[in-house]
């Protein structure tokens, strides 16, 4: 009988905040071959989440690696919170608040506008704390070390954007975006817009094409499915 998952496998996983994607497909790969006593099989990711995101990482095995590029091309969306007010280098709490800004001139008329001239497509420029590479050497890399890297902008586009203003300061949002969106970069240019700053504090991707969160599992669930196989 063929093992299933050299045959190749999605799986859909919930990732937990903290966990680098790697983390997640390295524990999936361990998992795997310690069960089937494998020496060598293929697992992998389509699409990165940062640590500080939760939600759908959708996680390769076997013959299906092949399909990853496919899926990473398909449209992601993704809810959390923006806060406006302030900015970080890394336009999330990767870093610490590097500046304040006023917001007392902001209404909710003028963050669902700003919020509608975000919907279609544009370039984008990645955040410096960002995994994109310059010359072999990753952008977070050279950021962290207090020198700015000669990043590119990049085209995108954005399909959905709905904001809830009920907490402001907090926005909470859902985006519908295509492949390499950067929604910090959305959240620091949204506070520019408002002639203020933003930075993002909460992400989850919920969706990529066809896939939902709501069908993924936490990691241990799948420790738990190998034990009953």
């Amino acid at each position: 009988m063929e093992n299933p998952y050299i045959e190749g496998q999605v799986i859909l996983i919930d990732k937990p905040l903290d966990w680098t994607s790697f983390n997640a497909v390295q524990k999936v790969k361990y998992a795997l071959q310690k069960k089937y006593s494998l020496k060598k099989i293929k697992v992998g990711h389509a699409g990165t989440l940062d640590p500080l995101a939760t939600g759908l990482l959708i996680i390769c095995t076997g013959k299906k690696t092949k399909t990853i590029e496919s899926i990473q091309e398909q449209e992601k969306e993704y809810t959390g919170v923006i806060t406006l007010g302030a900015t970080t280098p890394s336009f999330d709490l990767e870093t610490e608040i590097d500046e304040h800004f006023p917001t007392d001139h902001i209404t909710k008329e003028m963050i669902e506008d700003a919020a509608k001239k975000f919907i279609g497509e544009m370039d984008q420029m990645p955040p410096d704390f960002s995994a994109k590479k310059i010359d072999g050497k990753r952008a977070y890399d050279i950021a962290r070390k207090g020198e700015k890297p000669a990043l590119k902008t990049k085209r995108i586009s954005i399909y959905a954007f709905d904001v809830d203003t009920s907490e402001f300061p907090k926005i909470r949002f859902r985006i519908e975006c295509s492949k390499g969106t950067y929604i910090r970069s959305i959240a620091y240019d949204l506070g520019k817009a408002l002639q203020s700053g933003g930075h993002l504090t909460q992400l989850r991707r919920t969706k990529i094409g066809e896939y939902n969160v709501n069908d993924a599992i936490v990691v241990e669930e799948f420790f738990d499915s190998l034990e009953t196989i």
